[in-house]
């Protein structure tokens, strides 16, 4: 979103965070913050530990060591369901949906997990919703199976569930893999609903030219290891992610 005007206060912060699995480095003193309305990019070589970030996040996974905190309040230790009601949103790199329930179903299940069923019945976000599936270019029925939308539809309609829930933290994790040029062109417009709404969004993506156009700031990891962070002016020109990233993915 190339946002100017970035809060004071990080809304979300990791201090010197680290994950092994066994002898594997997932996570190795990770260090970042997250800010109201900015969009910031993780991106890396498969297997550098992005996803593995965003489920110690999440709480999926426990960290050995460091802090995770929220507007200041230490959930490092605070169970998976707690931060989710507490703001934190995510999607996965397959869509996680029921496949036997209806749409609407799905939708409001995700709302009911964030403990945000009384609000989400209401007609402002009934509204919200419609404005949510125009952007994301979804004319369906809600009373239709979920099995009948198209693989690209459903990546959009986990976005537009991750959305309604009014997350502070919204973490993406490759969004625009497996869509065509105008599926990823309505992320784009998603992303930016969340950013009217003052969440910090954090995106994980192999497309560089949509990391590249609407990412804030930018960390590159590599096998567990921070290795850049950046503007994406700074990490394109960075020689060090050009080698270990980059550089691989162009020449490939």
């Amino acid at each position: 979103m190339k946002n100017e005007a970035i809060e004071n206060n990080p809304i979300l912060t990791l201090a010197n965070v680290s994950k092994n699995f066994g002898g594997v480095v997932a996570a190795k003193d990770i260090n970042l913050s997250l800010y109201p309305r900015e969009v910031f990019g993780l991106i890396g070589p498969n297997g550098a530990g992005k996803t593995t970030l965003i489920n110690l996040i999440t709480g999926v996974n426990k960290v050995d060591q460091g802090t995770i905190k929220l507007n200041g309040e230490d959930i490092t230790n605070r169970p998976n369901y707690y931060r989710a009601r507490a703001g934190i949103t995510r999607t996965f790199q397959h869509p996680h949906l029921l496949q036997r329930c209806d749409i609407e179903t799905n939708l409001f299940l995700g709302i009911d997990l964030a403990n945000k069923k009384n609000a989400a019945r209401d007609i402002e976000d009934r509204e919200y919703l419609d404005m949510l599936l125009d952007r994301a270019g979804l004319n369906i029925n809600l009373s239709h199976s979920i099995g009948k939308l198209a693989y690209g539809q459903q990546k959009l309609l986990e976005i537009v569930r991750a959305l309604l829930t009014h997350p502070q933290v919204l973490l993406l994790d490759e969004p625009a893999a497996g869509l065509n040029q105008r599926e990823m062109e309505r992320i784009d417009k998603l992303i930016e609903v969340a950013i009217t709404k003052d969440a910090a969004v954090l995106i994980i993506e192999h497309r560089m030219d949509l990391v590249m156009s609407i990412c804030d700031r930018i960390t590159v990891l590599n096998f567990g290891n921070q290795i850049a962070n950046g503007t994406p002016e700074e990490i394109q020109s960075n020689p060090v992610v050009v080698e270990a990233y980059l550089g691989r993915r162009h020449n490939a």
